[in-house]
């Protein structure tokens, strides 16, 4: 059984950081890439981030760029996201997620954290 766990959020004042983890296990898990989503009350999930394990690509989304980063653990299956400069808007339950192959959905899902961002 797989299981992602996620962990790391909490409550902080605009401008400030906070570094998101997410572990995988499983006795059969692999992945091509894992990422990170954020969905906000009323609105629909947001892709933030992945890293893709092969060439050690990483890739952000452009409402993020400059202010979050990803990286990863390929041997641990841990992805986390670095998250700076943080507004309120970017307040949301953050969930991160694996998918199998390049063309495959992300198929497995945390529990979410919340990060609340104050003004």
């Amino acid at each position: 059984q797989v299981q992602l766990v996620a962990s790391g959020g909490g409550l902080v004042q605009a401008g400030g950081s906070l570094r998101l983890s997410c572990a995988a296990s499983g006795r059969t898990f692999s992945s091509y890439a894992m990422g990170w989503f954020r969905q906000a009350p009323g609105k629909e999930r947001e892709f933030v981030g992945a890293v893709v394990w092969s060439g050690g690509r990483a890739v952000v989304a452009d409402s993020v760029k400059g202010r979050f980063t990803i990286s990863g653990d390929n041997a641990k299956n841990t992805v986390y996201l670095q998250m700076n400069s943080l507004k309120p808007d970017d307040t949301a339950v953050y969930y991160c997620a694996s998918r199998a192959t390049s063309v495959a959905p992300y198929d497995y899902w945390g529990q979410g954290t919340q990060v609340t961002v104050s003004s």
